[in-house]
């Protein structure tokens, strides 16, 4: 297993630097988000899986020759309060690292789903009692409040949009169509759970420089694919012009805090910018055969950890 343990742990520092590294600084996933976000996801997964494989494997070598019959003798050797005699300190260590690292993330990603739910439900009680609904908009509500806002609140039950009198005063009807739109794109496509995995992996790694340009590269994706639904609604004129009006107003939530935990694109730094250059200056879609083979790739990460503890 020594040897599975080695190509499992290459194999996670390469999903933790330089990999997402160079994705994050690549120009095509704008060509293709939603091939982008598969690939950062599959990352994500297999950088994971990669690391905690690599803890288990080195930390069983000396209770079996392959995973299963290793973490049968695990835990024989558990309960009966003994160590095989080639075990020593770092196979303990390791398989210690491995539980620690594994529980960490976990607890990280059901805490940081069930505080942003809270959240959620908190401010969707406070948007009831201070908004009204929009007529012919089912689905909408506004917002008495002069700064120019527009954002979604998913729920299990019941998702909302949410608009500003300021945005609703500043946009003319065909801009604001394109930001609804967009906004409804985010709630069909659940963005939010995609969102809140990558919040969640930063949260519990914040010291790790890659787990912050994920959550932004992840954050533009998810804004970009919401622009290309709205895109169907509107041209790419009166979208990208919706989105310079907003941005330059500086759109704050209704607290006067960003709506980072609502929309992590949205306050990241040139995130308008971005989808106004790509909306005005288009460039041609990413070719099939690459999309193909990106979503090959992004197959074969998940597949080769899982394949690798499997096999040996």
């Amino acid at each position: 297993m020594f040897f599975i343990s080695v190509v499992l742990a290459c194999l996670a520092v390469l999903l933790a630097w330089p990999v997402p590294l160079l994705l994050a600084r690549a120009q095509w996933p704008s060509r293709a988000p939603g091939t982008g976000l598969a690939l950062w996801q599959a990352i994500a997964l297999a950088g994971g899986l990669s690391m905690i494989g690599a803890f288990v494997t080195y930390g069983l070598i000396p209770f079996g020759p392959s995973l299963l019959p290793g973490l049968a003798e695990l835990q024989r050797h558990f309960f009966d309060g003994t160590l095989p005699p080639a075990a020593n300190l770092g196979h303990i260590f390791s398989l210690c690292l491995a539980v620690l690292l594994a529980g960490h993330l976990l607890l990280n990603l059901i805490l940081t789903a069930v505080r942003t739910e809270r959240q959620r439900n908190r401010h969707l009680s406070l948007v009831n009692l201070l908004s009204a609904p929009m007529p012919d908009r089912p689905g909408t509500r506004v917002l008495d409040h002069p700064a120019p806002v527009a954002y979604c609140l998913p729920g299990v039950t019941r998702s909302v949009t949410v608009l500003s009198e300021g945005i609703v005063t500043l946009l003319d009807p065909e801009q604001l169509r394109a930001v609804i739109a967009h906004e409804r794109a985010h709630l069909r496509q659940q963005h939010h759970l995609v969102l809140v995995a990558f919040k969640s992996w930063h949260s519990a790694l914040p010291w790790f420089p890659i787990a912050n340009r994920a959550e932004n590269a992840v954050g533009l994706l998810v804004e970009m694919l919401a622009d290309d639904q709205a895109r169907r609604d509107v041209d790419d004129s009166t979208l990208a012009t919706a989105i310079a009006l907003v941005a330059s107003e500086g759109a704050a939530s209704p607290d006067g805090s960003t709506l980072e935990h609502l929309h992590a694109g949205d306050s990241a730094p040139g995130v308008a910018g971005s989808r106004v250059q790509r909306l005005m200056h288009p460039q041609p879609p990413l070719s099939t055969g690459a999309r193909a083979l990106v979503l090959a790739l992004s197959g074969a990460l998940l597949v080769v950890p899982p394949v690798l503890l499997v096999i040996i």
